[in-house]
C-alpha cells in the first residue's frame, strides 16, 4: 500500500486494483460517511443523466460493487457492471447476484465495438492509468449516437468554499476514513487523487481530444462533484 498512498496521474493498474480489493466490503457504506449522505444524491444525478430506456444496454465502468448500476436495471435497461477490482466485483457478487458483473480494463475493454447505447463512470475515471485511452475505449464500445456519463470529483467554483474542501480533503478525510474504513491509507490515496485531477474546463478538453462530440458539464455540491457528458457522433 506505501506505493500509492502518495498519488499520481502514474498509477499502477494491479497497486490500485489490489487497494480497493482491500476495501470492498465496507466501500459503499464509508463513501456514504465521507459525502455526508451526497453519494446517493450523486448517483441519482448520474441515472438522470444516462436516462437508460426499457431494452437499451448500458455499460457501468469502475461499478465496484454493483451499487450504481441498480437504478439502470430499474429503469429497464439491460446493465453490465464492470471492474477492475476482483475483490469489488465477489463483494457485489454475493449482494447483487442477478447482476452480470464482469472484470475489465477500462483502457482494454473486453466488448465489441458499438455495442452499448451508453456507457458511464463514476468516481472511477481518476484511478485509471491511462485516462486518454480509456476515453476513446469508451467511445469504441459505444453506438453511433450513444451517450458517455463520467460523474467524478472537480473543483468547487467558488474559491473560498475550494479551501475548506480541500482542508477537509487533507485534514478531515484521514482521520474519519480511521475509524469507518477497513484501510485508511487507501482514502489518504483517493484525497490525493482528487487534488491531482483536472478541473471541469480540462476534463471537457480531453473528451473532445478522445473524438466525443457535444461535450458539456454540470456542477454538483458547488462544483465538488461534476457530470460530463459527450455523445458518439
Amino acid at each position: 500500500m506505501g506505493s500509492v498512498t502518495r498519488a499520481s496521474l502514474d498509477k499502477q493498474p494491479h497497486e490500485v486494483a489490489a487497494m480497493f480489493d482491500d476495501v470492498a466490503a465496507k466501500y459503499d457504506r464509508t463513501n456514504d460517511v465521507l459525502s455526508l449522505g451526497q453519494a446517493r444524491a450523486w448517483r441519482r444525478a448520474v441515472a438522470d443523466a444516462v436516462d437508460a430506456r426499457p431494452g437499451e444496454l448500458v455499460l457501468d465502468l469502475g461499478a465496484g460493487t454493483g451499487t450504481s448500476s441498480l437504478p439502470f436495471e430499474e429503469a429497464g435497461a439491460k446493465v453490465v457492471p464492470c471492474d477492475f477490482s476482483v475483490g469489488m466485483l465477489a463483494e457485489g457478487k454475493h449482494r447483487h447476484p442477478e447482476l452480470a458483473l464482469t472484470a475489465g480494463d477500462a483502457t482494454r475493454l473486453p466488448f465489441a465495438d458499438g455495442v452499448f447505447d451508453a456507457v458511464t463512470i463514476s468516481f472511477a475515471l481518476r484511478n485509471v492509468q491511462e485516462t486518454d485511452a480509456a476515453l476513446r475505449e469508451m467511445r469504441r464500445v459505444t453506438k453511433p449516437g450513444g451517450k458517455l456519463v463520467i460523474c467524478e470529483f472537480s473543483t468547487p467554483t467558488w474559491t473560498p468554499f475550494r479551501s475548506v474542501y480541500t482542508e477537509y480533503l487533507m485534514r478531515a478525510l484521514p482521520p474519519v476514513a480511521t475509524a469507518v474504513s477497513s484501510n485508511p491509507d487507501a482514502y489518504v490515496y483517493l484525497a490525493e487523487s482528487i487534488r491531482a485531477w483536472p478541473d471541469q474546463p480540462g476534463l471537457a478538453t480531453k473528451l473532445q481530444q478522445a473524438g466525443w462530440s457535444k461535450v458539456a458539464w454540470r456542477n454538483l455540491t458547488g462544483g465538488i462533484v461534476a457530470l460530463h457528458r459527450g455523445f458518439n457522433l
